[in-house]
């Protein structure tokens, strides 16, 4: 019995059981309603994406060609938009997941308007952006299924029981928009207390994988651009116990951390490690900082010193009170601190690089995995690449390494459109393609993600439409760059009304008010003069 005619049932019996003053009840609106419903809470959300996601990683452990994808969204509508663009197109939702941008957010949802990666904006936002998107979704299957009843009820009216037979399969095997999450929690907002309460916030919203990186949450800065600071190791892993504690707290034992290293493009440090022993986890992190060997006499006022190796070292300290780091140390401070997250309770790692290189990324992770052997990574594709730039100037140095001629091309102006059709560029771009694919085989990446592609998608589609609407084209621009691509591609958004729920309100009202109903989707609703959108397969 499926779970759709266990319900049916089951209020039927309770309706046998109330007597009379259910009459008007339809155990099948009941139902429906209940399959539209399918995620009461938050965390019932979050249990059910973190087994997926588990799930995921162990089959990318078998088969590294099984990795996983998502998109950064903004607002929950984009993020559904994009999960019903991913049902109809690929038919499942497997392997897809959605990512919360904390760039976004920033720039995106903060009261204070624009701002920049700065930890700056209201850290509620995040929780509340979470169960923005998890609303979108719930209502995504909700819109479907109602779709999908009303086929069944025609189906039923004009007798055709193998059509009938045929949806209510569909809706027997319905699957769900919901996917997992990853929600960046940035620095954690604060002291260890304050990431905790947070993680508590995001995951009772729905997030399953909570993103946290080692920067120093009052310095934070976009891990794209410079003046980034780092933490000492001790200090990074009180903020990944505190998100631990908050996924068991709420009985999410299987919850996801994704332990985030800026060290690649972090120069300085707030502060320097307590080490107590030659070698232990402080030590190593003083090893990488910038020093002068020094005695005793060379000591001014107010200096900062160390021992180590039985020699005395002072640190080189900026006027903002802050140390730096030794030139070239950044991926060796990667993975140490890829290893000490994964010793110490991560889950999943993300390493943020300055060029998409898989020779790059592999090198660390190479080095991360002869203590860690099954070490994944989160990685960003991030937009804050130039990926034609990269990769044209990445095939331009292959070709060099091969002694090959490569007098037709000028390495610093590879971007132009000129080299658009030469053998160079169509190479390159190739290797854009099977980017994620090779670097999941050679690099450990199990997730792949950008981290601001609607961000992007929304300027450039409104700029389409702004250029011909407000100059001569009028309505035609919207015509042909936006309605007519709509309903040729079956986009469900051209019927607006049917998206924000007006044929759902249609239908409870039936529920509720039965034949005294009165309806929005009549013979004088314009939406009529629309095709249906395209139902997905499963």
């Amino acid at each position: 019995m499926t779970e759709y005619q266990k319900d049916i049932e089951d209020i039927e019996a309770l309706k046998q059981q109330v007597g009379s003053s259910w009459d008007a009840i339809n155990p099948e609106s009941v139902a429906r309603m209940r399959a539209q419903n399918r995620f009461k809470t938050g965390l019932e959300i979050a249990q059910y994406t973190a087994d997926i996601m588990r799930k995921d990683m162990g089959e990318y452990d078998a088969d590294s060609s099984v990795y996983t994808q998502s998109l950064g969204v903004w607002h929950g509508f984009i993020g559904q938009q994009k999960m019903i663009s991913i049902k109809k197109h690929l038919k499942t939702t497997n392997k897809r997941y959605l990512y919360l941008s904390g760039w976004m957010v920033a720039a995106l949802r903060s009261e204070f308007g624009p701002l920049p990666d700065q930890s700056m904006h209201e850290k509620t936002t995040v929780p509340a952006l979470v169960e923005e998107i998890y609303t979108f979704l719930r209502q995504a299957d909700a819109r479907e299924l109602d779709l999908l009843f009303t086929g069944l009820d025609n189906a039923r009216i004009v007798g055709d029981d193998a059509k009938a037979a045929q949806i209510q399969t569909q809706i027997d095997n319905f699957e769900t928009h919901v996917v997992p999450i990853i929600a960046d929690i940035d620095a954690g907002f604060g002291n260890p207390e304050a990431t905790y309460l947070l993680a508590k916030k995001m995951i009772e919203a729905g997030a399953c994988a909570i993103q946290i990186e080692n920067q120093v949450s009052d310095e934070k800065q976009c891990g794209h651009q410079d003046g980034k600071v780092t933490v000492p190791h001790e200090d990074f892993i009180a903020k990944l116990n505190a998100v631990r504690y908050a996924f068991l707290e709420l009985g999410i034992e299987n919850g996801i951390i994704v332990s985030r290293t800026d060290s690649l493009g972090a120069g300085l440090t707030q502060k320097l490690a307590v080490t107590y022993t030659p070698g232990d986890l402080g030590d190593q992190y003083n090893s990488f900082l910038d020093v002068d060997e020094i005695t005793e006499a060379d000591l001014g006022n107010g200096d900062v010193v160390i021992k180590r190796g039985g020699k005395l070292l002072r640190p080189k300290r900026l006027a903002s009170n802050l140390f730096q780091f030794r030139a070239g140390t950044g991926e060796a401070r990667c993975v140490l601190d890829s290893i000490t997250s994964l010793q110490n309770g991560a889950d999943l790692l993300w390493i943020e690089t300055e060029k998409p290189h898989i020779g790059q990324i592999a090198g660390m992770m190479n080095e991360v995995r002869k203590a860690i052997p099954n070490a994944k990574l989160v990685y960003n594709n991030s937009p804050s690449f130039n990926w034609t730039l990269n990769f044209r100037q990445q095939a331009y140095d292959a070709l060099l390494a091969e002694s090959k001629d490569v007098s037709a091309y000028d390495r610093a102006k590879l971007m132009s459109v000129d080299y658009d059709e030469t053998e160079l560029a169509v190479n390159a771009d190739e290797k854009i393609r099977t980017f994620q694919r090779d670097s999941s085989k050679e690099a450990g990446i199990f997730h792949h993600l950008i981290t601001l592609p609607t961000y992007h998608t929304a300027a450039l589609s409104t700029d389409d439409l702004a250029k011909g609407y407000f100059a001569d084209q009028g309505m035609l621009a919207y015509v042909k760059g936006v309605q007519r691509r709509e309903i040729r591609e079956g986009i469900a958004t051209v019927k607006h009304q049917n998206m924000s729920g007006s044929d759902l309100g249609d239908n409870h009202k039936e529920y509720f008010a039965g034949a005294a109903a009165l309806k929005a989707g009549g013979v004088n609703n314009t939406s009529n003069q629309f095709e249906e959108p395209a139902l997905s397969s499963h």
